[in-house]
């Protein structure tokens, strides 16, 4: 997608072959910055400190620092150490873990000296094939908006989203938002509501940052506003992304998903979940009261980082001083709220047979 008119991925090899180039997420949407990644280390702290997010993302992420660890020493044992540390950065979304697992794949029982080559190349896999993946999500996504927008001719479909499901969550194009930009190019006349995302403000910062560099038009809202403009009309389809799927079609996705869920089906407005293949845990029965919630720092709920007048940014405490917070990052939104999923496979109802009516060959014999 595009940044200033110049096409941008979210990660990249440098030209050194080895290393990895990332957008500095923490800096946006004040300052546009890149950061080299050259170690096992450097990339888990990059994952952890949420410098790169969005399940794709973290997957890639982690997929080279793998890389990088057999680089250093392609033992058996570094293998297995380099998985745990990068598999430990963040524990609710599954790319993570799926990406970890096909590159160990790819080098378990090869010769040393081939590991660090079939390990690379299979990054690079992944990589691509989420380009591809998301590229289809908005294929099949995009029916979606063209339906609304046949049945209000000349008006505006309006999408609200949750969070920052867009490019900069994956390698390219994005889940949730990859439909909203193909509509968009199309010259389909669409808005996006986009919530706040509080308390890392995603939404705010993260996706009106790219709707806004590719031309789409937006408005930031507070995350509780959605269902008073469901109410009055004024959304025509939600859509949002996901750390996992579980068989079931439970969905795990950032805290307050479940709210904005309820509230649409209250108000009959399609509430839509975008996933990759490689967000579906098939071996999760159910997520509801299953999926592992991170529980995150605090300070990100009692702080907020901003830019000043005079284009500095500072952090500033914004609650009541000596007052404790929980933060847990994600909520699991229960299969029977969501209309249905879009995946590069196509649409399905968010249910065991949906998701297996597209994955066939997931069916137990």
């Amino acid at each position: 997608m595009k940044i200033n008119g110049k096409a941008y991925r979210t990660i990249w090899l440098r030209e050194d072959g080895w290393s990895i180039e990332v957008i500095d997420q923490l800096k946006l949407p004040h300052r546009f910055e890149t950061k080299a990644l050259t170690s096992a280390e450097a990339c888990a702290a990059a994952i952890k400190t949420m410098m790169v997010r969005g399940a794709p993302l973290i997957g890639a992420t982690a997929a080279y620092g793998l890389c990088m660890a057999l680089r250093e020493d392609a033992s058996d044992e570094n293998l297995e150490r380099a998985c745990k540390m990068l598999a430990e950065t963040r524990p609710t979304a599954i790319n993570l873990r799926w990406a970890l697992n096909e590159v160990a794949s790819a080098v378990r029982n090869r010769p040393r000296t081939e590991r660090v080559a079939a390990a690379y190349a299979r990054a690079a896999e992944l990589i691509e094939d989420d380009v591809e993946t998301c590229r289809r999500i908005g294929e099949n996504g995009l029916k979606l908006i063209e339906e609304i927008a046949a049945r209000k001719p000349g008006a505006t479909v309006n999408v609200l989203t949750h969070c920052n499901a867009g490019w900069l969550a994956c390698v390219d194009w994005g889940t949730a938002t990859a439909p909203i930009y193909m509509a968009h190019d199309l010259g389909l006349t669409v808005h996006v509501w986009v919530d706040e995302t509080r308390p890392r403000n995603q939404g705010a910062s993260l996706t009106a940052f790219e709707l806004g560099s590719h031309g789409v038009p937006h408005t930031i809202i507070a995350d509780n506003a959605g269902g008073h403009l469901m109410q009055a009309g004024a959304v025509d389809m939600c859509i949002v992304g996901t750390d996992r799927v579980t068989a079931n079609g439970d969905v795990a996705n950032k805290i307050g998903t479940y709210l904005k869920a309820l509230a649409a089906k209250d108000n009959d407005v399609p509430f839509h979940v975008a996933l990759p293949h490689s967000t579906i845990d098939w071996t999760m029965p159910k997520g509801v009261n299953a999926i592992p919630i991170e529980e995150r720092s605090a300070d990100e709920l009692l702080r907020m980082t901003g830019r000043l007048p005079d284009g500095s940014l500072a952090t500033v405490e914004i609650a009541a001083p000596g007052s404790p917070a929980a933060n847990p990052g994600f909520d699991v939104t229960p299969a029977r709220l969501v209309t249905g999923f879009v995946t590069e496979r196509g649409r399905c109802a968010a249910t065991e047979e949906g998701l297996l009516s597209l994955y066939p060959e997931r069916r137990k014999a």
